[in-house]
């Protein structure tokens, strides 16, 4: 039997893989916790397939490593059918620029003997920066999936979207089996190459729905290796208004039905609002202030996102 299973979702991860690979191969304190870990390719387009297969074949760890090869494109299919192939009770979520602690499995493993309420988790994960961000980029780096929420256990927030990144998260198998529909809403691309993010909390907003917990264990690590690339003001911005247009949609799955009008409304008046303020604020300073022109990007898209759940369900 199977205690936990690690599953790393990757596209065009040839590069990135074989080191949180490594990373994985020298954790300590799992002797007795039953473990495998599973790599789910999603339709990569490199050598990600032979790089993964090479390292099954002279893997002799303790431990297995499985591949599993995923046809449809995008991290929620990645990781339902990952969570479909896994033995373990626990499933953790890991993404392939996420390098965990040394203790990751162990203090993982060990949270949720602890805290059996929680239906699903997540760590600190810290920001691995290849060149020096932005100032005062710490108004937005949790759009890059940093969390750094203090040295004590602490309970998310769902209601008010407060929730841990899907590239180090762990949930109950079972739990998530029978409560999580097997099609995402939040599919990941829409016409014209946008984004439409969100996919990672879809599910934990169906575990808060149905009663379980979102908890924070500050003892599970993880080091997020970002680019450069990723700190440039376009893709910023891109990733600003994909993750904020599923704000509306991830809101309604955790309301009861007679919240959601009122959900729209503060919507569209709180964030009109905050956009105005802002925009008399930090006028003219937009083009050489990425982080105020950031903030405003987050302001209208919440505002688009309305837009976007009410123009999904007309067409539904």
């Amino acid at each position: 039997m199977i205690d936990f299973t690690i599953v790393i979702p990757t596209y065009n991860g040839s590069i990135r893989v074989p080191d949180v690979l490594e990373k994985l191969r020298s954790q300590k304190g799992t002797e007795n916790i039953a473990w495998e870990i599973i790599v789910v390719d999603n339709n990569s387009s490199d050598e990600t397939a032979t790089i993964v297969q090479d390292m099954i074949n002279s893997w002799q760890e303790f431990f297995p490593l499985r591949y599993v090869f995923e046809l449809q494109q995008g991290a929620a299919f990645a990781r339902q059918r990952g969570l479909e192939e896994a033995q373990g009770e626990l499933i953790g979520f890991l993404d392939d620029d996420n390098w965990p602690d040394e203790n990751w499995v162990a203090q993982a493993y060990q949270f949720a003997q602890v805290y059996p309420q929680a239906g699903a988790y997540g760590g600190q994960i810290h920001g691995v920066y290849e060149v020096p961000p932005p100032e005062n980029f710490k108004a937005i780096e949790g759009f890059l999936a940093i969390r750094e929420r203090g040295p004590e256990p602490n309970r998310y927030q769902p209601q008010v979207l407060s929730l841990p990144p899907g590239a180090a998260m762990v949930v109950r198998k079972q739990v998530w089996s029978e409560i999580v529909p097997k099609q995402p809403q939040m599919s990941g691309k829409l016409p014209g190459g946008k984004m439409v993010q969100g996919d990672d909390w879809e599910p934990l907003m169906y575990l808060y729905k149905a009663g379980w917990e979102i908890w924070y264990n500050p003892s599970m690590h993880t080091y997020h290796q970002i680019p450069a690339w990723r700190l440039k003001r376009d893709y910023l911005l891109s990733l600003i208004q994909g993750s904020c247009l599923s704000f509306c949609p991830l809101r309604m799955i955790g309301a009861k039905f007679y919240e959601k009008p009122m959900i729209l409304v503060r919507t569209i008046v709180g964030n009109s609002y905050n956009a105005i303020e802002h925009y008399f604020k930090y006028q003219g300073q937009f083009k050489t202030d990425l982080i105020a022109e950031c903030k405003m990007q987050i302001y209208l898209s919440r505002i688009r996102s309305v837009f976007y759940l009410l123009n999904r369900q007309f067409k539904d």
